[in-house]
């Protein structure tokens, strides 16, 4: 009897001394998320045309502004139109000023140049790291004529971690508008 109480008190020590690890809680998992690849669908109006996403759905305010919506996503990517009348200074220092004002709430912005000089396109691509309100901006032109800027919203409250993926697909699909935008005369 004796051996097996003293069998019990061994097996019992190297349990004990074998639960000395720290319990720690697990970390909080990032949901994986997928997005269908995109298809290009035409929009134009009578100052430009691009290809934009067919999962998205396009509603013109008037011939200055458009929204591009995409409802799974509680997004928009919202663009305004102007016309370049000797004021290309004041409409780029605006579109820089815009992109800028998220500053406070960012932690980085990226400026990304764009350039199809076949196209007469140029424009900057502004990609915003953190809780801003906006995760990209960005504005294009031919600088004598036509002036396009656009930024993408979410409906919900910035949650840098949580709207990563998503704000990564919009920000291709800007992109995609930005390389496919032709002007029209």
């Amino acid at each position: 009897m004796m051996r097996k109480y003293i069998f019990l008190v061994i097996v019992f020590s190297v349990l004990l001394a074998s639960c000395n690890e720290e319990v720690l809680p697990k970390p909080k998992a990032m949901l994986r998320l997928e997005y269908p690849d995109s298809t290009a669908v035409n929009f134009g109006t009578s100052k430009y045309l691009f290809n934009y996403n067919a999962l998205a759905r396009v509603k013109k305010t008037n011939e200055s502004a458009v929204t591009i919506e995409y409802p799974k996503m509680n997004a928009a990517i919202f663009l305004s139109y102007k016309p370049v009348e000797g004021n290309l200074n004041q409409l780029l220092s605006d579109a820089q000023k815009l992109s800028y004002e998220h500053a406070a709430k960012a932690d980085n912005i990226l400026e990304q140049p764009f350039v199809n000089s076949e196209a007469k396109v140029y424009g900057m691509f502004y990609d915003v790291k953190g809780d801003a309100a906006s995760q990209s901006q960005f504005y294009v032109t031919d600088s004598t004529e036509h002036f396009l800027t656009g930024s993408l919203y979410f409906s919900v409250k910035p949650n840098y971690d949580s709207i990563l993926p998503a704000a990564v697909y919009l920000q291709e699909d800007i992109r995609k508008i930005m390389e496919t935008l032709r002007w029209k005369n």
